[in-house]
């Protein structure tokens, strides 16, 4: 089995998780891979994307699961997470419709960085054990070439909001988008 066939297997499992709260999933395809931006970024490291359907030729929801990610829970943790983003729609970010539904579906913690409650741990782990291990070995992008230039670029996750610090402002905390009032990340 390939690491697409096992993540799209394991979609397929999380769906009763949609089902069982009255939520509908669009059309959409799971893969892992890089995710556009912030997928090799030192802190706020992206692990997972959902790209609107808009963005396919064949109008279907992409899904990415980070490459860099190898333990099977938070991969179904992240791969929830990027369900509910398809279900709710990808405009509303991480504001009320996704919270409620991530809450639902057993998603804890900030919602730009849900974990995975215990109860979702227990409802998951027997579809693991089922599934096998995961086909794939985590990619290591730690020891990547640092940006040496004074100012470093500092984007939102969110929006393309985008400023330049130095590195020692960056190693006091990151910036805030005014927007969003998230962090941003380094880019």
């Amino acid at each position: 089995m390939t690491r697409e066939e096992w993540l799209l297997k394991l979609s397929e499992k999380l769906e009763v998780l949609f089902q069982e709260n009255n939520a509908t999933l669009p059309s959409y395809r799971v893969t892992c891979s890089f995710p556009s931006k912030g997928g090799l970024s030192a802190k706020n490291r992206t692990i997972g994307q959902c790209w609107d359907s808009r963005a396919s030729a064949d109008q279907t929801h992409e899904v990415i699961v980070g490459i860099t990610l190898d333990d099977p829970m938070k991969i179904a943790g992240v791969l929830a997470h990027e369900m509910v983003h398809a279900s709710v729609g990808v405009q509303h970010g991480h504001k009320a419709p996704f919270r409620r539904l991530a809450l639902a579906i057993g998603l804890e913690g900030k919602m730009t960085a849900t974990t995975e409650s215990e109860a979702f741990k227990q409802r998951v782990q027997p579809w693991l054990n089922e599934l096998g291990k995961y086909p794939h070995a985590k990619l290591d992008a730690t020891n990547q070439k640092k940006q040496t230039t004074r100012l470093i670029k500092a984007q939102c996750t969110e929006c393309e909001y985008n400023v330049r610090v130095t590195r020692q402002w960056l190693d006091v905390g990151n910036p805030i988008c005014p927007t969003h009032e998230t962090e941003m990340e380094e880019c």
